[in-house]
């Protein structure tokens, strides 16, 4: 049976990972019949299915007040209290309104139980769920013990509330296997493994694209040079400058590395620290944020924008030399596009992705010569290059791909609902 399904978070917009895992699993519920609606603070989702509350937002002015005196500080003020919980009371009743109105049967909470962005926020869900016993899925992305930025704080008694709760008609789903083991241990609280996922069931088109076939002029490079693409924002926890040794190390003046992403309020320090140090390993490094968007477009200047799956269709290599990553999106895109990775063997990839056989250029902490030549092989070897990307597919359609998500979210949903769905075949039967 079909159901409304009720997607919680702070912002559905953007590229986030939040945002982006959402509306695949809308999609994937949608194939079973499932519709899903949006309550979010900021919300670029089709407004006839869609809840906005302002005050939802993590960057509204009052919880951004709230989390100025809660982060750094371990003695809370009354007041500080007074102003969290009316916020939660508000938010809690427009929950409430926001499930009456599209007849919600289950609610996804995004990530709002485990990261204490908007406290709030997390009360609000938490005190609604309590209330009314709805099935809810709770999806959590990354909890507030991996943040050194939650490490201090003056709401002990919130966390332990409602970051994650533990209640009888919440299961809780986690991207990584470290995070479903530290819930357990810390909350007492069982969550079921479910890795962020790719239609890789459905490849992309291999068609010539007219409207991608001038990318490499407006990047500034050539048609026989190696786009090398860091598609990452620029943050230091990305390792970027374990790319530019990279690129130095080839000595090859065709080889460009690209930047699709900007560097944002933390990093530009880190840019600079980046330009700097490409200079001085003679590493040509291209900036393409400016053109980068969520849609194609043209921009006021009448230049086009390319999205980030445009670009992937063009590059020669991907570098990915996170030290942290909660898994690592860019990484499924690039096996998505068939194209090679570096990677450097950050903590849950070595955990959660390395044993499923992956053919990728490993790297741990730093370049050697040995990687050096892996990379000159995958560019010039054109059969063997081919022979990596078609078996990262194989494998990747396996174990990351919608059909493992439709089986978890179908078990799930029928646990808490006793509606198991009929097999296709029984389906067919039923309407012959």
């Amino acid at each position: 049976m079909s159901k409304n399904i009720g997607f919680v978070s702070t912002r559905f917009a953007g590229s986030d990972g939040v945002s982006l895992e959402s509306a695949k699993w809308a999609q994937v519920l949608w194939d079973d019949k499932h519709v899903s609606y949006w309550y979010s603070g900021r919300n670029d989702r089709d407004p006839g299915c869609s809840y906005c509350v302002p005050e939802a937002y993590f960057g509204h002015p009052e919880n951004e007040w709230i989390n100025e005196r809660i982060w750094g500080h371990t003695q809370r003020d009354p007041f500080v209290t007074e102003r969290i919980r009316e916020l939660a009371e508000y938010l809690k009743q427009t929950l409430y309104d926001f499930v009456e109105y599209h007849k919600i049967d289950i609610l996804i909470p995004q990530n709002i139980l485990a990261i204490p962005m908007h406290v709030p926020l997390g009360i609000a869900v938490t005190e609604f769920l309590a209330e009314t016993q709805m099935p809810a899925i709770a999806h959590q992305h990354d909890f507030y013990w991996e943040r050194t930025r939650f490490s201090v704080g003056a709401i002990k008694d919130y966390l332990d509330m409602a970051f994650p709760p533990s209640l009888p008609h919440l299961h809780h789903i986690g991207i990584n296997q470290a995070a479903i083991e530290q819930v357990s241990l810390r909350k007492g609280v069982t969550a079921t493994l479910m890795p962020n996922v790719f239609d890789f069931d459905n490849p992309p088109p291999e068609t010539h694209d007219p409207y991608t076939a001038d990318i490499r002029d407006e990047i500034g490079i050539g048609q026989d040079d190696i786009l090398i693409l860091q598609p990452t924002r620029i943050v230091p926890r990305k390792g970027i400058e374990h790319a530019i040794k990279l690129v130095g190390m080839l000595n090859d003046d065709r080889y460009k590395l690209v930047i699709s992403h900007d560097a944002g309020d933390e990093g530009h320090d880190y840019k600079h620290r980046l330009e700097l140090m490409a200079e001085q390993e003679g590493v040509d490094l291209r900036f393409f944020a400016a053109r980068i968007g969520e849609v194609r477009q043209v921009d006021h200047a009448g230049k086009k924008i390319y999205t980030l799956w445009d670009i992937y269709r063009h590059a020669d290599l991907m570098t990915y030399p996170s030290t942290y990553e909660g898994f690592g999106n860019a990484l499924l895109e690039a096996i998505y596009f068939r194209v090679p990775v570096v990677i450097n063997r950050y903590s849950i990839y070595v955990q959660d992705i390395e044993p499923k056989g992956f053919k990728l250029l490993e790297m741990d902490g730093f370049i050697t010569n040995s990687l050096v030549e892996k990379v000159r092989r995958v560019i010039e070897d054109r059969e063997h290059r081919d022979a990596i990307v078609n078996h990262n597919y194989r494998v990747a359609c396996r174990y990351y791909s919608y059909s493992v998500l439709r089986r978890v979210l179908r078990h799930h949903i029928a646990l808490l609902t006793g509606d198991a769905p009929k097999p296709a075949a029984l389906q067919d039967q039923t309407h012959s």
